[in-house]
């Protein structure tokens, strides 16, 4: 393993729990704003539709995705500028 990957890892270990935090308020304030209870529905949540619990579900995850990608690129491109070598 590269010497550069081995570096990054802690790096990346932080970065991914900063964006999932922040993925998970991106995710509180769009259900809110779309109109729904302050939080999302539990797939065993007898009292919320098939469609409302999808919706959330399908809407978190890709929420979390798109914030993980920006994060882990951000991380990426900050270490090559830093160190000039990208770390993957």
């Amino acid at each position: 393993m590269k010497a550069s990957k081995i570096a990054y890892k802690p790096v990346g270990l932080a970065l991914g729990m900063a964006g999932g935090m922040a993925a998970r308020a991106l995710f509180k304030r769009t259900w809110k704003m779309l109109g729904h209870d302050d939080d999302a529905p539990d797939a065993t949540d007898e009292e919320r539709s098939w469609r409302e619990v999808l919706l959330a579900a399908s809407l978190q995850g890709a929420i979390l995705a798109g914030t993980k990608a920006a994060v882990d690129r951000g991380g990426a491109a900050a270490v090559r500028r830093l160190t000039g070598v990208w770390p993957g």
